[in-house]
Parts: structure tokens; C-alpha cells; sequence
């Protein structure tokens, strides 16, 4: 079936599975005749219609509220219908097969992953950043993760972007004003404060990227491997950062054969973290595969924490993790069992030393891993930030470093920095939407879940 933007789509907005409330929404132009046809009455709009659901059989589906939100006052900026009902699979099924039934001669469809918030950002209800925010918002995995995706969704980010990206304009236009009369080209830089309002531009843009980190180590968090030989202790120490038994643990070598992953936050940053089976030389085929397993997960980590026992300080492994620390992987050797040596002074000092057993050292660890993930509890974030946002905040800053070279030049080539100031513009333009490509558009709603 083609696709269009301007088709009546429909789809279940609410999480899949049973609950005490359930949702079917609608979006498109000129709902009404759908409405009165699926409903048998016309709707107040952005009034509370408590009514039957019936189905092509005049058969109660369920008994519900109806709310009607015409066009530009929506979600979308289209007309949305919202059917609200009890939350159970088979009442919304029946619900959405209505809902399509009836809307079969508008040319209604099912809604795509994201369309919803997709047409909401075509009609200029939210921007790129915005609609990033909604699926952050969902997603959000923390308290604190939750408010800045809140912040990003009200326009904080959006807002700062935008002024700068404006302060950056209105210079631009000052230099391609002059570029008309040469004969005045000599005097733009300090007749207009050209290159201390460029330091000004650089600072504020600076500000952004510091704030824009913090708040994609956030949303990201930090992926980190536990890898080591056999009971070193990395269930124990897998156990005491999540504060539960998760993982079996016993004198027994090789108890683990899989990874065992649990999600836990430090001030707020998700931290991913993955037990995996003892790295050693084995002739059993099971824990050879959990072996293995391991080393596919340490290549893909973001940190690993190599376990040491303490009181046998001399690892085998300690070529094979140096080969994983030479492919620029941030490997943390971590020296455990503490509690057990006579002499802690044996413990280098490039090694981390703690005890899983009885916690020590653990705050310790604790404070490095978000020292690695470039956290700093004191300059929380007051938006979510995603990849793509800060490589469009460092490709502008690239620019605007490169029009403050083409100012101190001594010919002062002012079609140059017009250039880059128009590029550094654009860059901005990235963020909220505003010169984004569409197949960067298709990629970024794809991940949305239906109905949103």
C-alpha cells in the first residue's frame, strides 16, 4: 500500500498488553464524516463524550470517551479523534479493525512507527528537537533522564539553538549587506565589533556543547563489561552494584556460562552492566560458547572492568586485555577481594581496589565510571542531547573558528567569512529541523513506536 502524509492514519497509542485504560487515535484532514459514521453523532470538539463503541454489526464493542481535536488544535495540527476504552488486546483490536472498516472509503491506514509525531513536526506544531524528545520522554530510563527529555519536549534546547543560530544570522546579513560596497569592506570588522561579537557567539555555542554532553551521557549512558578469569569475583561485584542477588555465585569455577545484564543509575546516568562468563581454557563446549559470548561483548563495550583477584595479582589474561586497551577501548583494571590481603600496599597504583563482598572501594568505582562517561553531577543538563545533535554543534563551532581565522586576516577576505557564518547557520538548521534531509527524517521517526 502507498504511503501518503496526507492519508487519515490510525493506531493503538497505547503500550501493548492489558491496562486499566486503552487508546485508539486517528489523524488526518476533515474528519468529521468519519466520525459521524464510526460514531452515529457529530462531537464537540475538545469536549468529553462518554458513549457505546459498536462494531459493523451494531454490537457493543465497549462503552468509552470519544475526544475530538479539529485542526490546527491537535497533536498533529490535523483533526485527531482520541477513543479512550478499557485496555484490554482484544477490546482495542476490535476497536482499530473498526476504525479502519469505517475509515476503508476515506482512504484511512494504519499509522507508521512515529507518523504521529512526524505530521505534528510537518505542521510545525514541534521542531526536529522536539520530536526527538517525545520518544526520549518514553525511553527515559531516570528521574532525571525523565525531566530533561520533559525540558527537550517544552522547547529548552530548541529555544537555545535557535537564538544563536539567529544571533548568527543577523551578522551574516550584516557582512553580505557590505559585500555590496567594497570600498567599505575594510572598515566591517570594527565599525560593527565583528570579531568580539564572534568570541560571544563561540562562548554561548561552547555553553551548548558542555550542557548537550551532559545530557547524552544521560540518554546513553555507559555499556561496561565485567571480563576476568574464574571467580575473581565479577558476580559479586555484578550483585553489589545492582544491591541484589542476580547472579549465582559459588567457589565453583566457571558458574557462569552467559552474561547477565542489569541497568543501574549513578546520579541519574544509566550504566549497563554485564557479567560474562571467566575467560580461561576450556574443553567444555557450553561454557566455550559463554567464552566467547565474552569476548564478543567486551569488543562492544564502552568500558571494561578487568577483575583481578588481589591475591593472586599475576593475570594470565593480561596480553589479551592489553590487545582489547590497544583498540582505544577504555579498559579499568580492578583489583577485588581486598579484604582478604595482608598487605594492601601490593595493590598498584594504576588499579582500582575494592571489595565486592563488603564494599569497599566501591563508591570509589563508582565516581570513575562517570568520570569516564564525561559526568559531572554539578552541571546537570537541562535537555537530552543525541549523537547527531553534537556533531552538528561541533561542525558549527569548526565554522565559526574557521570565519574567525578568515577576520584576522590581513586582506580580510569578508566573502569567506560570510560563507562560514552561513554554514555554521546551517549546521544549527540541523538540529531542529529546520535544513534537515528527508532520509535523515525517514531514519529518526523509524525508531518511534506506533502510535506516537
Amino acid at each position: 500500500m502507498s504511503r501518503s502524509l496526507t492519508d487519515p492514519i490510525v493506531a493503538i497509542a497505547t503500550a501493548p498488553g492489558r491496562g486499566g485504560i486503552g487508546v485508539v487515535r486517528v489523524s488526518g484532514p476533515r474528519l468529521g464524516p468519519f466520525i459521524y459514521k464510526l460514531l452515529t453523532r457529530e462531537l464537540t470538539p475538545r469536549h468529553a463524550h462518554y458513549l457505546p463503541f459498536m462494531d459493523g454489526n451494531h454490537q457493543l464493542i465497549d462503552q468509552g470517551i470519544a475526544l475530538y481535536f479539529p485542526n490546527p488544535h491537535s497533536y498533529t495540527g490535523e483533526d485527531v479523534l482520541e477513543l479512550q476504552g478499557h485496555g484490554g488486546p482484544a477490546v482495542l483490536q476490535q476497536l482499530l479493525k473498526r476504525c479502519l472498516s469505517v475509515g476503508e472509503s476515506y482512504g484511512m491506514r494504519l499509522a507508521g512507527p512515529g507518523e504521529f509525531t512526524q505530521r505534528a513536526f510537518l505542521n510545525d506544531k514541534i521542531d526536529l528537537a522536539q520530536a526527538e524528545a517525545v520518544a526520549d520522554l518514553i525511553d527515559a530510563s531516570s528521574e532525571a533522564a525523565a525531566r530533561a527529555a520533559a525540558s527537550s519536549l517544552s522547547g529548552e534546547f530548541s529555544r537555545r539553538v535557535t537564538r544563536l543560530a539567529e544571533a548568527i544570522l543577523q551578522l551574516r546579513m550584516l557582512v553580505e549587506a557590505t559585500l555590496d560596497f567594497p570600498e567599505e569592506e575594510i572598515e566591517f570588522l570594527e565599525k560593527y565589533q565583528a570579531r568580539s561579537r564572534l568570541d560571544i557567539l563561540l562562548s554561548d555555542l561552547d555553553a551548548i556543547i558542555v550542557q548537550s554532553r551532559q545530557g547524552m551521557v544521560l540518554r546513553e549512558g555507559l555499556h561496561v563489561v565485567l571480563a576476568g578469569e574464574p571467580n575473581v569475583g565479577k558476580s559479586s561485584l555484578l550483585n553489589a552494584l545492582a544491591g541484589q542477588d542476580l547472579a549465582i555465585v559459588t567457589e565453583i569455577a566457571g558458574t557462569t556460562r552467559d552474561k547477565v545484564t542489569q541497568v543501574i543509575h549513578l546520579q541519574g546516568v544509566p550504566v549497563t552492566i554485564i557479567d560474562t562468563a571467566g575467560l580461561r581454557e576450556t574443553t567444555d563446549l557450553i561454557e566455550s560458547i559463554g567464552i566467547e559470548r565474552t569476548w564478543d561483548e567486551i569488543s562492544r563495550a564502552d568500558v571494561v572492568l578487568h577483575l583481578v583477584d588481589a591475591t593472586q595479582p599475576v593475570s594470565p589474561l593480561d596480553i589479551e586485555i592489553d590487545l582489547v586497551r590497544s583498540r582505544n577501548s577504555i579498559v579499568l583494571t580492578v583489583m577485588n577481594k581486598n579484604d582478604l590481603l595482608i598487605d594492601a600496599s601490593s595493590v598498584s597504583d594504576e588499579s582500582m581496589s575494592i571489595s565486592a563482598r563488603t564494599g569497599a572501594g566501591l563508591d570509589q568505582l563508582k565516581s570513575k565510571l562517570l568520570e569516564i562517561a564525561g559526568w559531572n553531577p554539578g552541571q546537570e543538563s537541562p535537555w537530552l542531547a543525541r549523537q547527531r545533535h553534537i556533531d552538528a554543534l561541533e561542525q558549527s563551532r569548526m565554522h565559526l573558528l574557521l570565519a574567525t581565522e578568515h577576520a584576522a586576516q590581513s586582506d580580510r577576505v569578508l566573502d569567506l567569512f560570510a560563507e562560514e557564518l552561513r554554514l555554521s547557520h546551517d549546521c544549527l538548521g540541523q538540529i531542529t529541523g529546520k535544513m534537515t534531509p528527508d532520509d535523515l527524517l525517514g531514519e529518526i521517526f523509524s525508531r518511534f513506536c506506533i502510535g506516537k
